[in-house]
């Protein structure tokens, strides 16, 4: 793990950019507590400021909130709140490959979608592990969503003037049965094993704004195919990614790039490039095929 994020309502009221002391009593020792542990302590700040908060006026009178610059400078980005289905995920396949293609690598999406995912509902749990199997082989690896069914009921629905929210279901790795669990952590580690490869693809990213995510025709320009092959992608410049967008699906058909010979990661076999090949795909499995070459240790 690299980074917690604390997002939505952690402030006393928007716009006023600091800690609500009721819920976060010492954010000082916290940020300590975490950093001794290598983890970083990311505080997502919202663009809405509310009229009574301390900011609003000044920030009124210098006209921030009239001409604000929402541009973004190389900072990480997601797809926004999206539907929890496949046909969803099979879309943020396509924003990230354009993403990474219009030169913002730091992209990511909500892991399961965000809105309409119930934890009880087998259909929602599969497609929540193929999509964290794919968040794994993605430049930020993710875990975002509001989880169904919500609690309603609040000690009290008002506080100092602030609207309090409810909250969701549990959204933590272990929320999702035993059996799913153990399939996401093997990919918590899968991702960590990898930790070296993808800091190497952010480097670069960095230096050369090669993206991390790319589509095939990124790195064989010369393979038609590549140029037309739109459900799978290279992970830097080693890893061909596969991602089963079907619900049920237990084979994967993937498009293999000339030029070169690939191995796959999860049987071993090894197979001409220039072709389309049957893989397979249980559910805790995602396709990878490794770039001649390259050896990683992924299953």
């Amino acid at each position: 793990m690299d980074a917690i994020v604390i997002d939505f309502f952690h402030w006393t009221r928007q716009g006023d950019f600091k800690f609500e002391p009721r819920d976060w009593p010492d954010p000082d020792a916290m940020v300590k507590e975490l950093k001794e542990m290598g983890i970083e302590t990311v505080v997502s700040v919202w663009p809405t400021i509310d009229e009574r908060s301390e900011n609003f006026g000044t920030m009124s009178e210098m006209g921030y909130l009239v001409n604000a610059d929402r541009g973004n400078q190389n900072h990480m980005t997601w797809s926004g709140d999206i539907h929890s289905s496949f046909r969803s995920m099979r879309e943020q396949l396509q924003a990230g490959l354009n993403m990474g293609m219009a030169g913002i690598p730091w992209w990511t999406s909500d892991i399961g979608g965000f809105l309409g995912g119930d934890i009880s509902d087998k259909s929602f749990q599969e497609l929540l592990v193929r999509w964290f199997e794919w968040g794994a082989f993605c430049p930020v690896f993710r875990m975002h969503g509001e989880r169904s069914p919500w609690y309603y009921k609040r000690k009290e629905e008002f506080i100092n003037g602030v609207r309090q929210l409810t909250s969701g279901q549990d959204n933590e790795v272990w929320s999702f049965g035993e059996e799913n669990y153990k399939i996401l952590s093997k990919y918590l580690f899968i991702r960590e094993r990898l930790r070296p490869y993808i800091r190497e693809c952010m480097k670069a990213a960095s230096e050369t704004g090669a993206p991390v995510m790319r589509p095939l025709f990124f790195d064989f320009p010369e393979d038609p195919v590549c140029w037309e092959t739109e459900d799978c992608y290279m992970f830097g410049p080693d890893l061909l990614v596969a991602p089963v967008m079907e619900e049920g699906a237990r084979t994967r058909t993937v498009y293999l790039p000339a030029g070169t010979r690939w191995k796959d990661a999860y049987t071993g076999k090894t197979y001409e490039g220039g072709q389309t090949v049957e893989t397979e795909a249980p559910l805790d499995i995602i396709p990878v095929m490794m770039r001649e070459g390259c050896s990683y240790e992924i299953y």
